[in-house]
């Protein structure tokens, strides 16, 4: 008998959180339980073929709103291949309507409902040893031999330290996220997010989460990412936690949280001040600053502390901070998601996620669409068209402004150029917004273009609205040099033939190792040394000194 998991992930970097655990779970020797990862990039055919190839008597799906459509065609073909063979599924995509579901997909077994790692424990025995029944496993939604739909009482939740650690063999995953979890369950009942469905915080015991913290920074791993809902929902476990990492630090391994951040506290803070730059990083759901909506997405949230705490961490210049925003949202028209916008962006984070609502099923949310004008995409990832307050038009101009943010913002491209440009800009939402209509207008949008051209059509832009500058285009210069030892000057630099000779006691001074550009300012030439070797830890930026 062959049990096989799969996995069909987003991209090949990201490890199975889920899958592994399953496995893990099982505690069944090889052969009997397997694991077959994809991505949802690969051809269907493919996948196909190799599941057959496994030949397996039992194949488990992991169903996420990012791959759902390609496992339901899997389980829609995987019966005329392999016929006779059991199909069972899990996830938040099919645990809140486990009947509808098999209503729907009649090749499919039954459903895990609820927290998977002792169900599949069960089920697996039930398969491979033949005892006892589907009936008696509580948290299985199935057909009897009848063909009639049994569900079953829910699973009694875990114990988080029940939970096997997933990751035997860390050599697997050296250049790949590892996710990891020491908490399940969040104490925030916001009305878009299953989370909030498990109000119910368990948490995983301090000395084994260290432990295994411990192994991801023996193996050198790059980046753990807590799924942690709420990392810092218990202030004392949050801090120990930190100092630990901080008295472990490799100097390699950075760990990505999850955070309220107006729930910091003034010994969290002092500990990330004197983090290693890119030890930690954080991620902030603002989500929108209209107090409206806040209290309509039954958030709690308290803005002034959330920026105030979001400052003193950026004036340390040692964590990256992502901060999260969702159009589409109650209460929120285009005006009032304009200024949530404008107020996240000039809290300065590194990256300024603008996202789009998703109506997932068992949330608050989707029972409240219809309330709220509510029009979705029917299938996964189920992303809003429309809301009472806001047309389809003005989501597709906010789609073109996350497009803006994330090419000329969030890469980190244009920081300097950005901040002189914004000087003349009252609104940082107007300017993106301009930009991808201009975009649009040039036939530019949906086009893939290369880093120098995006510089190019930036002043081709700032000059048909009068906003160029001379300046503009030094801080593009500077911009461009601070990434990379470019391999041919862009025509928007400056001249070079009055400055040869003193640029040649610059080289014999420091070597060809380094670039030397020019700045003409109104004072006279500014000579900046670029130094690759010498990179940010945080931003990786060369090194940069202006020389004297």
């Amino acid at each position: 008998m062959k049990i096989l998991l799969v996995a069909v992930n987003a991209k090949y970097i990201h490890s199975n959180l889920a899958v592994y655990s399953l496995k893990k779970a099982a505690e069944r020797p090889a052969g009997e339980v397997e694991i077959a990862e994809y991505t949802i990039n690969q051809q269907f055919f493919d996948i196909l073929s190799d599941i057959y190839r496994r030949q397996p008597d039992v194949v488990a799906f992991s169903c996420y709103i990012w791959n759902r459509l390609m496992v339901e065609e899997l389980m829609g073909e995987l019966p005329k291949v392999l016929p006779g063979i059991s199909i069972w599924a899990g996830g938040p995509e099919v645990s809140f309507n486990a009947e509808a579901f098999l209503e729907e997909h009649p090749e499919v077994t039954g459903i895990m409902r609820g927290e998977g790692e002792g169900i599949f424990r069960e089920l697996a025995s039930y398969y491979i040893e033949r005892t006892g029944s589907l009936s008696d496993i509580r948290g299985l939604t199935f057909r009897d031999f009848s063909g009639n739909i049994r569900q079953n009482p829910p699973a009694a939740l875990l114990d988080p330290d029940e939970v096997p650690f997933p990751y035997d063999d860390l050599g697997k995953f050296a250049h790949k996220i590892i996710y990891y979890e020491s908490s399940r369950g969040c104490p925030f009942r916001c009305s878009y997010c299953l989370s909030s469905v498990d109000r119910n915080v368990r948490f995983r015991s301090l000395d084994l989460v260290k432990a295994e913290l411990g192994r991801f920074l023996e193996a050198r791993i790059p980046q753990v990412k807590f799924v942690d809902r709420t990392f810092n929902c218990n202030p004392g476990r949050t801090a120990e936690l930190w100092r630990w990492m901080m008295e472990h630090d490799n100097g390699i391994t950075n760990f990505h949280f999850e955070i309220a951040a107006d729930l910091i506290t003034e010994e969290e803070l002092e500990l990330m001040s004197r983090m290693r730059p890119g030890l930690i990083q954080l991620e902030i759901g603002v989500q929108s600053v209209n107090p409206a909506t806040i209290r309509e997405i039954d958030r709690v949230m308290d803005l002034e502390r959330l920026k105030t705490v979001v400052e003193r961490v950026r004036s340390r210049g040692n964590i990256h901070q992502h901060l999260d925003l969702i159009a589409g949202l109650p209460e929120e028209d285009l005006d009032s998601f304009r200024r949530s916008y404008n107020e996240v962006f000039a809290m300065k984070p590194e990256q300024l996620q603008l996202g789009f609502l998703k109506v997932l099923e068992g949330t608050k949310m989707k029972a409240r669409a219809e309330r709220y004008g509510i029009l979705c995409r029917k299938n996964p990832p189920y992303e809003v068209y429309a809301t009472s307050w806001l047309s389809f038009g003005e989501v597709l101009l906010l789609k073109g402004v996350e497009e803006m943010t994330e090419i000329y913002y969030n890469s980190h491209q244009f920081d300097r150029t950005l901040a002189e440009i914004l000087k003349r800009k009252v609104s940082p939402f107007d300017f993106f917004h301009e930009l991808a209509v201009y975009y649009d207008e040039k036939g530019l949008a949906d086009v893939s273009h290369g880093r120098m051209a995006r510089y190019e059509i930036l002043r081709d832009f700032l000059r048909e609205k009068g906003c160029w500058s001379a300046e503009a285009d030094q801080c593009m210069v500077f911009d461009l040099y601070a990434r990379e030892r470019l391999k041919s000057r862009p025509v928007f630099a400056a001249d070079l033939t009055p400055y040869r000779e003193r640029l040649k006691e610059y080289e014999r001074a420091y070597g060809r190792k380094v670039h030397i550009e020019v700045f003409e300012k109104e004072h006279g030439p500014e000579f900046v040394l670029f130094d690759y070797d010498r990179r940010s830890p945080l931003t990786k930026e060369a090194y940069t000194e202006v020389l004297r």
